[in-house]
């Protein structure tokens, strides 16, 4: 093994977790974390200054999230491994990550061999999945001929519905209308939309479509 310790730049937004991953690889003579990082520009420029071994990225990070910051750290840094820690381990997300350039994928609560292995492993060149989420990708591979569109669209966070209703929002309808639309009751639609907001970390229908015509998503008048 190499005598030089694994360089790890640490993602996430919730102190207490980064306090723990940092108890954690303090144990460990092979993994030093070199830099923290609360959202993605953060992340960005960490890695850029750092160059690290590793990047632990959480998905769900302030103004630009996990999927987008490891697509740009990749981009200016090919050689640098991202394993992303998440709580959401739906198919979708999952493949969002990998086609960012991602080498792995933990689910938060993974036990600390297990974020120790993913880490060792992508500094190797390998990829590594959490127990459980490589069978949800098989299984998502057996039953969804949507996936390849649905992890080339924006927001892999939203399911199929959170992302039609934005879509309609971002165009300018109402709830009521889209309720017409989708033959939804309004009641749904705005359960619907609130699960937008709290996956987009927006706290307003505004910010949502600000943030979904960024994206290129609807009509911007």
């Amino acid at each position: 093994m190499d005598e030089r310790p694994i360089t790890v730049v640490v993602v996430d937004d919730h102190a207490l977790f980064r306090e723990g991953v940092l108890a954690i690889l303090s144990t460990v003579v092979d993994v030093v974390v070199v830099a923290e990082a609360v959202d993605g520009a953060g992340a960005i420029a960490a890695v850029a200054e750092h160059e690290p071994d590793v990047v632990l990225m959480d998905v769900m990070l302030p103004e630009m999230n996990g999927v987008e910051a490891t697509e740009a750290c990749r981009a200016a840094h090919p050689d640098v491994a991202v394993v992303m820690v998440t709580m959401m381990d739906d198919p979708e997300t999952v493949f969002a990550a990998m086609c960012a350039g991602a080498r792995g994928y933990l689910v938060k609560g993974a036990d600390h061999v297990t974020m120790l292995n993913a880490i060792r492993s992508a500094a190797r060149g390998e990829v590594l999945f959490s127990a459980g989420v490589a069978e949800r990708v098989l299984d998502f591979f057996r039953v969804d001929s949507g996936a390849a569109a649905r992890r080339a669209r924006p927001f892999p966070e939203l399911t199929d519905r959170e992302f039609e209703i934005l879509t309609y929002i971002a165009d300018g309808s109402t709830n009521e209308q889209v309720a017409r639309h989708l033959a939804l009751s309004a009641k749904t639609v705005a359960n619907n939309l609130s699960r937008v907001f709290t996956k987009l970390q927006v706290t307003d229908r505004a910010q949502a479509i600000v943030k979904a015509h960024r994206a290129g998503i609807g009509d911007e008048r």
